[in-house]
């Protein structure tokens, strides 16, 4: 799933909602750097954490 995940998509963090929406900054190997509203700039283990895509009409 991560390696779907390109620069500029919208994601949630599955076990922290309280961080909000996120933007993917990069995406090399399996680190994931993601933008989110509430918790900032934060580098996700994509093989231990599935970040969940979020759509369009998704959010706000």
């Amino acid at each position: 799933m991560a390696a779907l995940l390109e620069p500029g998509m919208l994601v949630r963090h599955p076990e922290q909602p309280d961080w909000g929406l996120g933007q993917v900054q990069s995406n090399i190997g399996t680190r994931v750097t993601v933008n989110f509203e509430h918790a900032g700039k934060v580098v996700i283990d994509s093989k231990r954490i599935f970040l969940l895509p979020v759509a369009g009409t998704d959010h706000p």
